[in-house]
Order: structure tokens, then C-alpha cells, then sequence
């Protein structure tokens, strides 16, 4: 049997093996972060039998203000969606992003796959595609603008206390420009059907050319799909674009609140690292760790939070602990919940509204 020729007369064979070849080597990329990460340098930043005698210190007073403040983080996950996608509860809204956020943390492809799960969930419970499509593309969009305003917010409250680094300065210029670039793509979009359908061409001719770069074939929306999107989203933003931001900002700062709450918890007291220092370290792992080389950041999220704040003045074994101690909070309880949530989804059935 002959192999089928692609265009530039190479077997589709090849092309595939290349493709395989490249997801093992970016496997194996993440894997060898992981490793090093935990098994070398956290190790040598403090040796883990002080960090565990640190976690040891923990009083059952501190233990009931991390659980609850893991409990508030846990239910911020859903209100974006419940803005986002009239019709969906509560119950459905926490089921289903347990269950993709889960996805996205333990699944090569991260946040891809983990969109892909909450498209089944949703499509399954009966929400229209437009519905969910939508409710997809504002919920991330949302959630990446609040990404990047932090850094250029961490940067600002740094200069006003009299601190600077030059990494978050890097960060927050790009998270400016991306910031502005994005806020202008949306305005396009929203502004008019054929403003909307232009950039969508655009923006399809160049994905397609970037897949092309590295083997993949051309998208399959443009122009129509961006339209179809704007007329989906204009009626909703105009009413809720407000609460949707809020609920964005209270998702993410539950997580930030985790992360001051794991430093003093352990004895990393304010005079080591501030508020604004956290903060600071925060936003900037947060623009590191959306980037997909591990499955959840990991490696990549505990390097550079112990990292940075050690170098604002941390306590070495106090600032292990306290970032193992934040990571297991935002991503144990997920994992734990997020597995319920996929044996039991059938059961959160709902008639959804057509809006």
C-alpha cells in the first residue's frame, strides 16, 4: 500500500512520526523540570527535613484558616461560568469545572484538554454550542486579562514601596502590550459583524500559518465564527460584563490569599517578605506557569515562587514549606473533588435556559 502524499511530497507517515517524536521530547522536557525541581534544587534551597519539621509547627488554629480558605477558593471556581452561561447552577457549575480543572492539571496539554472537558459536560447537560462556545471563550479570555494586569499592578505597588526586579518589569511590559493587544482584538470583535469577521480572518490566517510551522493543518473557524461569537457575546457583556470581572478577581485572589496564608502560617512573617512582595512573586509565576511545558506548572510554579521569595528575604526552609503547603491546597482538594465530579456529572442534569 502507497503512503499518502501531503502537498510538499512528504509521506503523511513522517509527518506523524515527527509529531510523535515531538510530544515525547516535550515529555520528556516536563518531566526532567519536575525532576530537578524537587529532587535537586528545592533540596538544595533548604534540606526537607527542615521544611517538614517547619510544616510540623502548624497549629490546629492555622490548619481551620487554610482549610477555610481553601473552602472559599474551591467555590470561586464557579461563579464565572454562572455569569457567563445563564441557565447553569451552582452544583453544575462546581461539578464541572472541578472536574476540568483536574483535567487540565494531571493531562499533557493542560488548559486545552481541560477546556475540551468542560465543552463534553456541558454539551452532555444540553447547553447549545453557541452557549458554551461562548461561555468558554469569555471565561478564559477574562481569566488571562486579570493575568496579565497583575504584574503591571505588583510592579507599580513595588516601585511605590521603593522595590523593583527586572524579570517582573520584563513581565509586566509584556503583560502591557499582550493587555492592549487583546483589549483592542475584543473591541474589534464586539464593535461590529464586519469588524468582527475581519479580524476573525486575520486572526485565522495566522494561526493557521503558526499550526503550519509545525506540522499541523489550518483551523477550521475564521471570519463566520468570530461574527457568530459577537452577536453571541455583545447582549451579555452589555449586562454583565461588571460581575464577571468581579467574580474573574475573586477567583484568582482566593488563590493569592492562600498563598500569604501558607507564609505566615509557617513563620515567614511580614518583616521577611511583605504583602506587596508576595504579591509581586505571585503574579509573576502566575504569567510563568500558564505557559504549557507541565501539567499543572508543576516544578515550574514551585521553582519560581521559592525563588523569588527568597530573594525578597524569605527564610529558606519557612518559604519551602509555606509554597508546598499553597500548592497542595490548590491542587490536592481539585484533584480529589474534580475525580468525583467525573464519576457523578451525569447526576447534575439540569434544564438549561436558550439564552
Amino acid at each position: 500500500m502507497s503512503s499518502v502524499e501531503t502537498p510538499d511530497g512528504a509521506p503523511e507517515f513522517r509527518k506523524r512520526k515527527r509529531a510523535g517524536w515531538r510530544r515525547y521530547a516535550f515529555a520528556f522536557v516536563g518531566l526532567a523540570i519536575v525532576v530537578v525541581t524537587f529532587a535537586v534544587v528545592l533540596p538544595r534551597i533548604a534540606d526537607y527535613r527542615d521544611v517538614w519539621g517547619v510544616v510540623q509547627t502548624l497549629t490546629w488554629q492555622w490548619l481551620v484558616v487554610l482549610a477555610a480558605a481553601t473552602a472559599l477558593n474551591l467555590v470561586t471556581f464557579a461563579p464565572p461560568w454562572m455569569v457567563t452561561l445563564p441557565g447553569l447552577r451552582f452544583r453544575q457549575a462546581f461539578a464541572m469545572t472541578q472536574a476540568s480543572t483536574a483535567l487540565s492539571i494531571v493531562a499533557p496539554g493542560g488548559a486545552a484538554i481541560g477546556m475540551a472537558g468542560s465543552w463534553g459536560m456541558l454539551r452532555a447537560w444540553g447547553f447549545r454550542s453557541a452557549a458554551v462556545t461562548r461561555a468558554i471563550t469569555l471565561t478564559g479570555t477574562w481569566n488571562q486579562l486579570v493575568n496579565l494586569v497583575f504584574p503591571v499592578v505588583a510592579l507599580f505597588l513595588l516601585k511605590v514601596n521603593g522595590g523593583e526586579t527586572a524579570l517582573l518589569g520584563t513581565a509586566a511590559f509584556v503583560g502591557v502590550v499582550v493587555l492592549g493587544v487583546v483589549v483592542a482584538l475584543l473591541v474589534l470583535v464586539l464593535y461590529s459583524d464586519g469588524l468582527a469577521h475581519g479580524v476573525g480572518e486575520a486572526v485565522a490566517q495566522f494561526v493557521s500559518w503558526a499550526r503550519g510551522r509545525i506540522g499541523r493543518g489550518p483551523v477550521t473557524w475564521g471570519g463566520p465564527s468570530f461574527a457568530q461569537f459577537r452577536n453571541e457575546a455583545v447582549d451579555l457583556l452589555s449586562r454583565r460584563w461588571h460581575v464577571l470581572t468581579l467574580a474573574t478577581f475573586a477567583g484568582s485572589l482566593t488563590v493569592f490569599l492562600l498563598l500569604i496564608l501558607s507564609l505566615r502560617a509557617v513563620g515567614v512573617s511580614a518583616s521577611q517578605v511583605d504583602v506587596v512582595e508576595i504579591f509581586a512573586a505571585w503574579s509573576l509565576v502566575r504569567i510563568i506557569g500558564a505557559i504549557p511545558i507541565t501539567p499543572g506548572g508543576f516544578g515550574i510554579v514551585e521553582l519560581g515562587l521559592t525563588t523569588a521569595l527568597v530573594a525578597f528575604g524569605g527564610n529558606n526552609a519557612g518559604v519551602v514549606a509555606a509554597v508546598l503547603i499553597y500548592r497542595f491546597l490548590t491542587v490536592v482538594p481539585t484533584l480529589v473533588l474534580g475525580g468525583l465530579a467525573a464519576l457523578t456529572w451525569k447526576s447534575h442534569r439540569g434544564t438549561p435556559k436558550s439564552v
